[in-house]
Parts: C-alpha cells; structure tokens; sequence
C-alpha cells in the first residue's frame, strides 16, 4: 500500500438519513489504495446505510463522496456509471439470482457492461470462480451449495469486472466461526494478489482484528464517526468508552 498517493476513496462532509430523521452527520474519512478499511458499529447504527451511499444507491442530505477526486453525487450519468463499474459489492446474502448457475450468475455483469464473445465471458468466469475456490462448482445452482460457498459466488460475481474497490456488507453473518475465518483469510488473499483496495461494513471483531488496516466507529449517540484508526491501536489507546467496550466486549448497543 502507497500511503503517498491521494485517497481512491473520500467522503467530505456527509450527513445522511431517511425523510427529516438524521441518521449519520458530518462523516469524514477518506480510503487510500489497496487498504482494508472497516466500517465498525452495533447493529443499528447507520453501517449499511453508509455503504449504499459509497456505492450510489442513496443520495445524501449533505456532502459528498469522491472516487479519484470525483464526485459521484455530481457527477453526470456517464460519469456516474462509469465510477460504478469501478466498484464490486458483496451483499449480506450473496444475492445470487436463484434460478441462474454460478457460471452464469458470474457471467451476468460481463454479458451487459463488456464486448467479449460468450467464450471468452465463460473463460473469465470460471476463472472468477477458481479465484474464490469454487472450481468444479460452475454448474450448480444456489439452492445446492452452502451459505459460505454463496457468500464467494457472490465475491466471485463482484469480481468480476475487475473492480478497483471491493464493498462486503456484513460478510460474516450467518456464518459459523471457521466459515467466517476462511472468508477473511480470502479477503486477505485478494488485497494480497490483486491489490484491491477493500471497504467492510461489519460488526463481527474476530474479522476486524484480523482483516483492518484502518477502521471507524460510528456511534449512535452522537450520529458520526466517533473513532478512526487501527482496531488494536484503538482498543489499546482510545479516549473513548464506547470505543473500548465495543471492542473488548462487542456487546455494546445502538438505542
């Protein structure tokens, strides 16, 4: 990681939430290249609602989110979707399309975004599909596979336009422990061999010991970002209770 070049990733300002009810205010941080950068909170406490506003699907009340310097708040269509297709999401429950293979739901997003042949869509899949250990598995359908092994189709298939940054939305629910740790061993993996550059919403702390370069805590209480660096640095040496009980316990609430 290259802690000299300008973030790939910067939110200004940000202020969020539904109708007149608030429920982020004044965020800040920014996202350098090839970092594993966590969202952190207790459930509720604005994580998911963070990350559909990285990735486009809300507007905010205030401020703005920047990729290379770029606004994709003000951006124009064009623009707009050409920073989109820069980015991979993972969602909570992989979001396969049942009714399709994992071949195909991995070749879906090269069939509309790319001009490749249909051989050469197939080729890039099933490689897509290697890379996350799910060779021999191309042909099989998500009823018939594992919650982890849903969890990489879906990595697999937010792969697949060989985005710049990667977006997991709690990706150790409904995982038991060991699934979970090979998950963070494979987010490791990719930053490691391909340089990705990695944002997870998560509040699991076993991931965020093992995975954070950096991370934030939102806080309920306050409706921003209470804290911001590294989760052992922050365990060890934050000022803040909220902070440390989170991280020592996990147990913390978000009224």
């Amino acid at each position: 990681m290259n802690i000299t070049q300008p973030p790939l990733l910067e939110v200004r300002n940000l202020s969020m939430g539904y109708d007149l009810s608030v429920v982020l205010k004044d965020v800040n941080f920014s996202v350098s290249q090839g970092e594993i950068f966590v969202v952190m909170g207790g459930s509720g406490c604005g994580k998911s609602t963070l990350q559909k506003h990285l990735i486009g699907l809300q507007q905010p009340m205030e401020g703005d989110v920047f990729y290379h310097g770029q606004s994709l708040t003000l951006s124009d269509p064009h623009t707009r979707q050409q920073l989109l297709q820069r980015m991979g999401v993972l969602f909570q429950g992989g979001a396969l399309w049942s009714f399709l293979t994992l071949l195909e739901n991995v070749s879906l997003p090269l069939s509309e975004h790319t001009l490749l042949k249909k051989s050469e869509i197939r080729e890039l899949a099933t490689l897509k599909l290697a890379l996350v250990g799910l060779s021999g598995f191309e042909h099989f359908y998500p009823s018939e596979i594992s919650g982890g092994m849903k969890k990489r189709a879906g990595l697999a298939r937010a792969m697949a336009l060989d985005p710049e940054i990667l977006f997991f939305d709690e990706p150790s629910s409904g995982l038991d422990p060991l699934t979970s740790q090979k998950l963070d061993d494979l987010i490791l993996q990719i930053r490691e061999s391909l340089g990705t550059t990695i944002v997870v919403v998560t509040h699991e702390l076993a991931s965020i010991f093992a995975i954070a370069d950096r991370a934030i805590f939102l806080d309920s209480v306050t409706k921003t970002v209470l804290a911001e660096g590294n989760p052992h640095d922050l365990l060890q040496n934050s000022n803040q209770s909220r902070v440390k009980q989170f991280l020592s316990r996990g147990k913390i609430g978000c009224a």
